[in-house]
């Protein structure tokens, strides 16, 4: 079986509205729409892991009216995952996604396949992570478009074959010549990002993207799954250690020092809030992000997106952010 992840395509589309609300946020009513559209009917099935409530509503659309889905499974993740019982219950829920993925295929998930699976996994993610190493320095050999790219491949494609050809991308960087300026080092923030078009503006007017706290980017690969002779605990307890969204970050708020942490380590110079509109969990989480980031020297710029994102008014935002940076002598 080949895990892809829903995403959406940025275009104008009318089929989502009587299935989902209008102030849903776009990436829902977008992903809906291209399971409507026929986009994803390659996928007998389709899964999901608690999220957000909206999010769990295009989930029930999509079981209930894409036309190729033939089974579904809906597996609840503790959003309190800082309680000492969020760790068994979620090991308790993976356990019984095994075994509906056992009775589904006909085949024994044994420990001995999902020891493998997760040393394959954890090679994607490190070598992710060698990847992104690269956008630490000046004038970084990896483009924010590039490390885009990089992460968003590992979620469709097979992994032996992703991991094969990030080997042969971290073979030749380091020879790679990078004819641009670097220009201003932002970091992006928010939920889910996939705009490429959006990305490829940004680094075209003075700018590089160096970094990203994002559920689609660092979010998806940066922590491991730890040994454990239980592969099904170590499987569970890895995303329950994984950086936090604003849904799973209470009641401590550990997010706000790991992004600030990412800026630092990768030098970014401002940061970027890529808002899904009507995105609750990540515009309450902005206020206090804000102030964290910026009483630390990192200004901000809030960016709100629909399912298509209006590219000429953004270039002049990020075009005028720029501008004020470079006058009030900052870079």
């Amino acid at each position: 079986m080949l895990p892809v992840r829903v995403l959406g395509a940025h275009e104008p589309q009318n089929v989502s509205e009587p299935h989902i609300f209008g102030m849903f946020c776009p990436f829902c009513r977008d992903s809906l729409a291209q399971g409507l559209l026929g986009r994803f009917d390659y996928a007998e099935g389709v899964t999901l892991t608690q999220s957000c409530i909206q999010y769990r509503q295009t989930f029930g659309s999509w079981r209930l009216h894409v036309p190729t889905v033939k089974w579904d499974y809906y597996s609840p993740m503790p959003n309190d995952v800082q309680s000492p019982h969020a760790r068994k219950a979620h090991r308790a829920e993976i356990q019984r996604f095994r075994e509906f993925l056992e009775q589904l295929t006909g085949q024994k998930l044994t420990n001995e396949k999902l020891d493998a699976a997760i040393a394959l996994v954890n090679e994607n993610r490190r070598l992710l992570h060698a990847i992104y190493e690269y956008r630490k320095e000046a004038n970084p050999k990896v483009t924010g478009v590039e490390a885009l790219y990089a992460a968003l491949t590992a979620q469709f494609i097979d992994k032996a074959e992703h991991n094969a050809e990030l080997k042969k991308v971290l073979a030749a960087l380091p020879a790679r010549k990078m004819a641009r300026e670097e220009g201003i080092r932002f970091m992006t923030i928010g939920s889910e990002n996939d705009d490429v078009a959006f990305m490829a503006m940004v680094e075209s007017v003075g700018s590089t993207i160096v970094i990203d706290d994002q559920c689609s980017g660092t979010r998806y690969f940066w922590n491991e799954s730890k040994p454990d002779a239980d592969p099904i605990k170590a499987i569970a307890e890895r995303y329950c250690d994984r950086p936090a969204c604003p849904t799973k970050d209470y009641p401590n708020h550990t997010r706000f020092d790991h992004v600030l942490n990412l800026a630092k380590d990768y030098k970014a110079q401002a940061a970027v809030f890529l808002q899904q509109k009507f995105c609750d969990p990540h515009e309450g989480d902005y206020p206090d992000l804000k102030r964290h980031l910026e009483a630390a020297g990192i200004p901000t710029l809030f960016l709100e997106f629909d399912i298509t994102s209006p590219i000429e008014p953004f270039r002049i935002r990020i075009e005028a952010f720029l501008e004020t940076l470079r006058e009030d002598d900052l870079f």
